[in-house]
């Protein structure tokens, strides 16, 4: 029987000449796209291949067709949407780049497409994806976005559709735990599969270039949130298969396509599994080891885009020291990385990391606050119950890890006034994760010299938009009077006060959303 496409294509890096398709086959497969071909590699009956593709000029557009051992698969005879695309970087104009984080796979159609009412309502709302494909068909390439981030929950491991729970349920008791949340490789698949498999979302991926890191939901709610919360779920026995699961997964669907051409060359472990006539076992190794020891993987990566921008993704969930005491979002070594590369000498600096840096003031004081009480600042009885509250209330952005969120800032700052480089005009934070849209600017004081505009701009959800009663409390987090409170209770508990000042420029979104940059 001929191949067949399950998955893709979905267009990953692009640079000026060179961009990567990924794809998943039904079978092992030569692939071609443009002239470039690649055999596929095999991993536990499933096919993968991503293609590096070259030749290509800069600022063009360039239609393509995916051949699978010759035979055309892509696109499909009859197809409705437009032809799909290259289009690489260096052209004139702007330079677009689309961010979201937070879509669950479900349904388009009643109930799952309303509004939510109340928590537990099945309806998630309209995919923010299909509003920007609507756009995208109805102007010019020039208008599309160049990039399109996608900054973590693209997969939801604990919060499964009806389809994927029907698959669980067919193949083992969900009686026993994890229940009906996603528990091995196969069952992470099957969610790729109904997520990208969306005819809207698959044109889109196939025409826009994504760039991806993961966040909790990608693994499990609250992960990494803590030394306890570790301890808890490592002695689970379902949990090792799990954590495998979900990086491996991660590795083949969203981290290979993040790599530059370059970088994909000189990849050890795609060596070893594309040599491999299997290459789970490699896989599920290098996931475990990931896992236990950070410093064998590293999922942060950047990108230069062109038009003197650069553009760093940082992994604020993998690499987390936490230790009781001083706990920090990113450990040394990705401390390093994350100093090495955001320098001067651009014009724009875009940072992205699932979680945002600047909260809303009184969340940014509440979760400081909580964290100090949680390492013994009003001693042990109120550091367990600082612990309950923490996981309950998801209480583990940046504000949460005070020291890293000090040393952020002050690499903003230290940037921002030409002590790495030549300040740039602009650095933009892009995050998501907590199911509302705001952008807020940061300043620093006169006598830091920082030249630079600051702004920490957050979007989301993509589709898993918040019920009323959620909404009103979100809203009452960021209100005054809860912000006079947090403080107080920083104050109480020793918090410092930042160097920098943020305020929110525009009130809480909290619609399904996409929001798009545009750089000059």
């Amino acid at each position: 029987m001929s191949a067949e496409l399950i998955v893709g294509p979905v267009l990953r890096y692009v640079g000026e000449r060179e961009a990567t398709m990924w794809v998943e086959t039904d079978q092992a497969c030569e692939v071609e796209v443009l002239g470039h071909s690649e055999r596929t590699f095999h991993v536990e009956g499933h096919h993968y291949a991503i293609v590096v593709i070259g030749g290509l000029e800069p600022g063009t557009v360039t239609e393509y067709e995916v051949t699978l051992d010759g035979e055309r698969r892509w696109p499909p005879p009859d197809y409705e949407f437009p032809s799909s695309a290259i289009r690489t970087l260096g052209g004139d104009g702007p330079l677009r780049v689309s961010f979201g984080s937070c879509r669950v796979s479900l349904p388009h159609e009643p109930p799952y497409n309303d509004q939510p009412k109340k928590p537990g309502d099945p309806g998630r709302g309209v995919d923010a994806l299909y509003a920007l494909v609507q756009r995208m068909r109805r102007c010019p390439h020039e208008s599309w976005p160049h990039l399109l981030l996608l900054l973590g929950d693209q997969v939801y491991a604990d919060e499964v559709s009806p389809d994927v729970r029907e698959f669980i349920r067919a193949r083992r008791d969900t009686s026993q735990p994890p229940g009906e949340e996603v528990a091995d490789f196969q069952e992470y698949t099957r969610l790729y599969w109904e997520s990208w498999r969306d005819p809207t979302f698959r044109w889109l991926a196939s025409t826009v270039s994504m760039a991806m890191i993961f966040d909790d939901h990608d693994v499990i709610d609250d992960w990494n949130t803590s030394k306890d919360w570790l301890e808890e779920i490592r002695s689970q026995p379902w949990w090792d298969e799990r954590i495998v699961a979900a990086l491996s997964s991660y590795w083949i669907y969203q981290h290979l396509g993040n790599l530059t051409p370059d970088e994909l060359r000189g990849d050890e472990l795609l060596k070893r599994v594309k040599s491999a006539d299997d290459g789970g076992p490699a896989i599920r190794e290098f996931a475990y080891r990931a896992d236990r020891d950070p410093d064998c993987a590293r999922w942060s990566y950047h990108r230069d885009l062109g038009r003197g921008t650069r553009l760093l993704m940082v992994d604020s969930r993998a690499a987390r020291v936490l230790e009781r005491g001083p706990r920090e979002m990113l450990d040394e070594r990705e401390w390093e990385w994350l100093e090495a590369n955001a320098t001067g000498g651009f014009d724009h600096l875009l940072i992205g990391t699932s979680l945002p840096i600047f909260m809303t003031p009184g969340a940014h004081w509440l979760e400081a606050s909580v964290e100090a009480i949680c390492a013994g600042a009003l001693g042990p009885r109120a550091a367990r119950v600082g612990e309950r509250v923490r996981q309950t209330v998801d209480l583990e952005h940046w504000p949460a890890f005070e020291r890293s969120f000090m040393r952020f800032v002050e690499l903003l700052r230290a940037v921002g006034s030409g002590e790495r480089g030549p300040a740039p005009r602009t650095i933009t934070t892009l995050s998501g994760d907590v199911h509302f849209a705001y952008l807020a600017e940061v300043e620093f004081p006169a006598s830091e010299g920082v030249e630079t505009t600051v702004h920490q701009a957050v979007c989301s959800p993509v589709r898993n938009t918040l019920a009323i009663a959620e909404r009103t409390f979100m809203r009452l987090a960021a209100a005054r009077p809860t912000e006079r409170l947090a403080a107080a209770l920083a104050r109480r508990v020793g918090i410092e006060k930042p160097s920098a000042n943020w305020r929110l420029v525009e009130d809480q979104a909290f619609d399904n959303q996409i929001a798009t940059l545009e750089l000059e």
